[in-house]
C-alpha cells in the first residue's frame, strides 16, 4: 500500500480550520435558531418527553438521561464514579461495584451507550455503556435506571470501540483502543512493532437476564482499534472494527501513525469465531477480570474473580478476519439500516467512504485480495466500495441515519453535519455545530429502524453559546429536526461531563416497564427491617450494628447510646414506604463517606467511626414532607472502655442490649 507523508503543515493548517470554525459560527447560529423552534421542543407542564435520550458523561464516569425534544435532564445514573449523592460506591452494597484487579476504582471514563436490540431494533430492556480508561463494561437496567453488572475486559488497554451490541444482542463487542503485550510482560515499548497486540472481545449477554461474560476474544496485531459496528439483516453475523496506526507507531503518532493512504477496517465473521471455539481452537489464556453484579432482591452487589478468557488467533483461523482498506485513520465505522453499507469515516480525509457488504462477500468469493497483514487478507479496495461521500468537509468522525434513506455524518474540524443521500452518495444538505462536533444522535440511527424526527450533536466547545462560567465551560448538545428536506436548529443545551455518544429511543417503549418502588415484601438484604417492631442495635467486639428504618417523617430508633470510641458503626437503612417517589436520605455528623439516598423499599448501608466523644446528629437529606426538618435523631459517643450501656428508642422508653 502506498505511503504518504504527514507533516506539520497538514496539523497547522487544521488548527487553522478549528479555530475559524470556533469563532466564526455565532452569527449564523441566532439565525438558525429563531422562527417557532421554541414551540417544538417545548414541553408543557404535566406533560411528558416524546423521547428519552443517554448521554455518556465522558470522564464523569456516569450516563444522563435528558429527555427530546425539551432537552430537560431527568437523572444521571451511577455507573463506573462513585457518587456522594445517592451513596453509589461509598454504601457497603454498593463498593463491590467498583472492584477491579488494579484494586477498588472509583472513577471511569464512560463513551458510547448502547441499547438493547431484538431484530435490529431497540427494545427498552437494558443500556450499556463501556469504561475507556479501566477496561470495564456496564449493563444497566432500564427498568430501574440503575446500574446492574460491570464486567471487566483482560487483555486490553483503553476500551473505546464499546460495547457496540449485535442484532438481537447476542453479543456486545469491545476493542482495546491501546495495543499492549498480551499476556502483559516487562517490554521495551521500542519493541513494539510485531510484539504488542490488540484485543477484540465479543461479550456474550443471556437473553433472559442480561448477565454477560466473555466468550471469546481475537488477538489482533498492535494497532489502535477505534469505534466499531455490527451487521444487520444480511451482514448480521459480522462485526466491524475501524483500527488506526497500522503502522505500529509507538511515538508521535500524530504524525507516525498518520502515514499511510489507508488504514483498516476489520470485518469479523463472528459466527465463523463461534464455530473455531466450539471446534477448540481457541486457545485458554490467563486474563484475571473481575464480574461486579447488583442483586435487586439483596439490594446488594458481590463480585466473582475469573481466571482465563479463550482466545482466537487469525492466522490460525482463515475466514475469521478480512481486512477493508479505509482513508485515513478512521475514527466512526457505522452500517446503514439496510444491513448493505459500512461507512467510514477517516479523520484525516475530506471524504466519507462506504463500503458494499454484498461486494466484500463477492470480493472474499473470488480471493480479490491485495497481500495479506499478519495472516488477515487485505480486500482489494475497489472491489469493495461502494461509493463515495464528497463532502468538502473536514475531519469525518461518525455516521447515523434516518427513516427516509439519509445519512448524517458528523465533521469535526469544520464543526458540521452533512446530510447525504445512502446509494447515490449525493450531499443534500450541511448544518453547521457550535462548535467541534464529536459524535451525533439519531433515535434508532444505528438500527434497523431510525425514528428520523431529530438529530442531535454532541459538541465538544461551547465556548460563547452559554454564559460565561470561568475557564471551566460546559459541554453541550444542538438538537436539530430533520423531519424535512433541511436540518432546522432548534434547541441548545448543556450537558453533564463530556458527552462521546448517545442513543435515544421512543419513551413509550420503558415508561411502561418502569417499576415505582421496590417492594419490601420481596427485600431480601441480610441487614433489612421490614417495621418498626423489627429496629435493633448490636454490638459484636467493636462493631455497632444499627437497624433502622426511615419513613415520613422519623427514624426509628431516633436516639442510640452506648456507642463508644473505637468503634465501627454500621447503620443499615430501610426505607419502608411503599409510595412511589418518596425517597429518604441518611446523614451523619462526621461521617467521611457519603450520604445514602434511599428508595422506596430498599435497604442500603453506611459506616461511621466518629472520632471524638459527645452527641452527634444524623437527619433526613432528602425531602421528604412537611415534617422533614423534624425527622432526626441522635448518636451519643463515649470513651473507649467506658460503660455506657447500648440503647436505643423512638418515643418510648429505651431499649438497651
Amino acid at each position: 500500500m502506498k505511503l504518504k507523508s504527514f507533516s506539520m503543515i497538514n496539523l497547522a493548517m487544521i488548527s487553522v480550520v478549528l479555530l475559524v470554525s470556533c469563532n466564526g459560527n455565532k452569527q449564523s447560529g441566532g439565525a438558525l435558531g429563531t422562527s417557532d423552534a421554541a414551540s417544538q421542543v417545548y414541553v408543557a407542564p404535566g406533560t411528558y418527553d416524546e423521547f428519552y435520550s443517554f448521554l455518556s458523561g465522558g470522564f464523569s464516569g456516569q450516563l444522563s438521561v435528558y429527555g427530546l425534544p425539551s432537552g430537560r435532564l431527568f437523572k444521571v445514573i451511577d455507573v463506573f464514579s462513585q457518587d456522594p449523592q445517592t451513596g453509589y460506591g461509598y454504601s457497603e452494597e454498593t463498593k463491590p461495584m467498583l472492584e477491579t484487579t488494579h484494586g477498588f476504582l472509583p472513577w471511569g471514563d464512560a463513551h458510547h451507550p448502547e441499547l438493547s436490540q431484538t431484530d435490529g431494533v431497540p427494545d427498552g430492556r437494558w443500556i450499556f455503556i463501556n469504561d475507556n480508561n479501566s477496561p470495564r463494561v456496564a449493563r444497566i437496567d432500564l427498568t430501574t435506571f440503575e446500574t446492574a453488572e460491570i464486567l471487566e475486559l483482560p487483555n486490553s488497554a483503553g476500551n473505546h470501540s464499546s460495547p457496540f451490541t449485535t442484532q438481537n444482542t447476542d453479543y456486545i463487542v469491545a476493542g482495546t483502543r491501546f495495543s499492549v503485550p498480551v499476556p502483559q510482560t516487562d517490554m521495551p515499548i521500542e519493541n513494539y512493532k510485531g510484539n504488542f497486540k490488540g484485543a477484540l472481545s465479543f461479550i456474550k449477554v443471556d437473553p433472559e437476564t442480561g448477565r454477560m461474560h466473555i466468550a471469546f476474544q481475537i488477538l489482533m496485531p498492535g494497532w489502535d482499534f477505534d469505534l466499531a459496528h455490527s451487521g444487520k439483516g444480511p451482514s448480521d453475523g459480522w462485526t466491524f472494527f475501524s483500527s488506526y496506526n497500522t503502522e505500529e507507531a509507538n511515538s508521535l503518532l500524530e504524525i507516525n501513525a498518520s502515514q499511510r493512504d489507508k488504514d483498516f477496517i476489520a470485518a469479523i465473521n463472528w459466527k465463523k469465531a463461534e464455530e473455531y471455539v466450539a471446534q477448540g481452537k481457541a486457545h485458554e489464556m490467563p486474563g484475571k477480570h473481575f464480574d461486579c453484579t447488583y442483586n435487586e432482591k439483596t439490594h446488594t452487589a458481590s463480585n466473582e474473580l475469573r481466571e482465563t478468557v479463550q482466545v482466537l488467533i487469525p492466522e490460525e483461523c482463515p475466514g475469521l478476519v478480512y481486512l477493508l482498506p479505509t482513508p485515513k485513520s478512521p475514527h466512526g465505522v457505522d452500517v446503514d439500516p439496510s444491513g448493505e453499507y459500512i461507512i467510514g469515516s477517516g479523520k484525516l480525509s475530506a471524504d466519507v467512504t462506504a463500503h458494499s457488504f454484498s461486494k466484500m462477500m463477492k470480493a472474499i468469493e473470488n480471493k480479490s485480495f491485495d497481500g495479506e497483514a499478519y495472516g488477515m487478507p487485505i480486500l482489494k479496495y475497489d472491489e469493495v466500495l461502494a461509493g463515495v461521500v464528497k463532502s468538502g468537509g473536514l475531519g469525518p468522525l461518525h455516521t447515523e441515519f434516518d427513516d427516509k434513506g439519509n445519512g448524517y455524518t458528523s465533521f469535526f474540524i469544520s464543526s458540521e453535519v452533512v446530510k447525504w443521500k445512502v446509494g447515490t452518495w449525493e450531499v443534500l444538505d450541511r448544518a453547521p455545530s457550535y462548535y467541534s462536533i464529536g459524535h451525533l444522535s439519531i433515535p434508532g440511527g444505528d438500527s434497523r429502524k431510525p425514528w428520523g424526527k431529530y438529530l442531535l450533536m454532541l459538541n465538544k466547545i461551547t465556548k460563547d453559546r452559554f454564559l460565561p462560567t470561568g475557564p471551566e465551560l460546559c459541554q453541550s448538545c444542538q438538537l436539530y429536526d430533520i423531519s424535512g428536506d433541511k436540518m432546522k436548529l432548534l434547541l441548545d443545551f448543556p450537558t453533564i461531563g463530556e458527552p462521546h455518544y448517545g442513543q435515544s429511543i421512543p419513551a413509550d417503549i420503558i415508561m411502561k416497564n418502569s417499576k415505582k418502588i421496590y417492594k419490601l415484601e420481596e427485600n431480601e438484604n441480610e441487614f433489612a427491617v421490614k417495621g418498626e417492631g423489627e429496629t435493633k442495635v448490636i454490638r459484636n467486639g467493636n462493631r455497632v450494628d444499627v437497624y433502622i428504618t426511615t419513613i415520613r417523617s422519623h427514624f426509628a430508633p431516633d436516639n442510640i447510646e452506648g456507642v463508644r470510641m473505637g468503634d465501627k458503626v454500621y447503620f443499615h437503612v430501610t426505607n419502608i414506604e411503599q409510595d412511589w417517589d418518596i425517597p429518604h436520605g441518611f446523614a451523619m455528623m462526621g461521617n467521611n463517606t457519603s450520604e445514602l439516598l434511599i428508595m422506596p423499599g430498599q435497604t442500603k448501608t453506611t459506616v461511621w467511626e466518629p472520632e471524638m466523644p459527645g452527641v452527634f446528629p444524623f437527619y433526613c437529606s432528602d425531602f421528604c414532607s412537611a415534617l422533614h426538618q423534624e425527622m432526626q435523631g441522635y448518636v451519643r459517643v463515649s470513651a473507649a472502655g467506658a460503660n455506657t450501656p447500648l440503647r436505643w428508642w423512638t418515643g418510648s422508653a429505651p431499649v438497651e442490649e
